[in-house]
């Protein structure tokens, strides 16, 4: 049985004063995720791979679709069952800082997942856990307790948010553009980190725009678009042989150092009417026929482990 499940996933928002239009943030969205798997969800801006995210933490409520996580629809739980929920999935967020209250020490944040979930903890038992997870994540405890979030780093904090899972237990952690605040060094280091995850045996949903990052740390990349996931499956398939136009023109887009840009080659779409194409990415697509312009694209399994949304897929 997979980890995590999600079918027919879908959530709305409403636009507009009165909210009559409705925009599809994630539109019918399928996957899976086995355990001790790193999965990178990757797309620009307004994809809506944060929101996917937020929709397995429970942190907004779904429009349709189910999300199984070990089986249990986790869209009905509450009460108890939640708080179990959050024993076993957890999410660590683009800015550190934010996590923090800067009136309290970091020993306060690490001493709420006992406060909350294990109560009867004695407190030497509490620090020797904390220290013991603080140095799995490569840290000195003795430089860590008792200091105050402004006199840590960024990439410290979110070792300390990390460490925090490690208390808990978590099973599936989705990892929200977790580095795009630190420094190069730093980043490889969370990446590392987040490898020596998977082997304890957690999983994890690896939220990115970045390309390169996705590549280096997982093993299976979903592409979204436009609230779509328009290309999946194993990370060296997906980028040594992508498929869909949407993710070779994410992979040309990634800068080489030793080659310069040629802009005179680059993709300019057609000022063309598409409004009701029912593929999203219509207009930008340079192998477009009219067929795209009338039928729904589905997702079709192109090689073992590698599918695309694609009507033209098999071309």
């Amino acid at each position: 049985m997979s980890l995590l499940k999600v079918q027919n996933l879908t959530k709305e928002f409403p636009l507009g004063f009165f909210g009559k239009e409705r925009l599809k943030a994630v539109d019918d969205v399928s996957f899976e995720i086995e355990r001790s798997r790193i999965v990178s969800l990757i797309g620009e801006s307004g994809s809506g791979k944060t929101t996917v995210g937020k929709l397995i933490l429970k942190l907004i409520r779904p429009s349709s679709g189910q999300i199984l996580v070990n089986g249990r629809d986790i869209t009905q739980i509450k009460g108890k069952e939640l708080r179990e929920y959050y024993r076993k999935v957890q999410g660590v967020f683009q800015d550190p800082f934010s996590s923090f209250n800067p009136i309290y020490k970091i020993d306060r944040v690490l001493n709420m997942v006992f406060e909350e979930f294990f109560p009867d903890t004695p407190d030497s038992e509490r620090k020797t856990r904390m220290e013991e997870v603080i140095a799995s994540v490569g840290m000195n405890p003795r430089e860590i307790l008792g200091k105050y979030p402004h006199q840590l780093s960024g990439g410290q904090l979110q070792r300390i948010l990390i460490a925090r899972t490690l208390l808990l237990d978590v099973e599936l952690l989705i990892a929200d553009e977790i580095i795009s605040m630190l420094d190069a060094s730093t980043r490889v280091d969370i990446l590392n980190l987040l490898g020596d995850l998977r082997e304890r045996g957690m999983s994890v949903i690896f939220i990115t725009h970045d390309l390169s990052l996705g590549y280096y740390i997982s093993d299976e990349t979903f592409i979204m678009y436009r609230g779509n996931i328009v290309e999946m499956g194993d990370t060296e398939k997906v980028f040594h042989n992508p498929i869909h136009p949407y993710t070779k023109m994410l992979l040309e887009s990634v800068p080489e150092i030793d080659r310069k840009w040629d802009l005179s080659k680059r993709f300019v779409p057609e000022l063309v009417s598409s409004s009701n194409a029912p593929c999203k990415y219509y207009d930008r697509c340079p192998i477009r026929d009219e067929k795209c312009l009338v039928q729904k694209p589905e997702m079709v399994e192109v090689e073992k482990n590698h599918k695309v949304l694609c009507l033209k897929a098999g071309d």
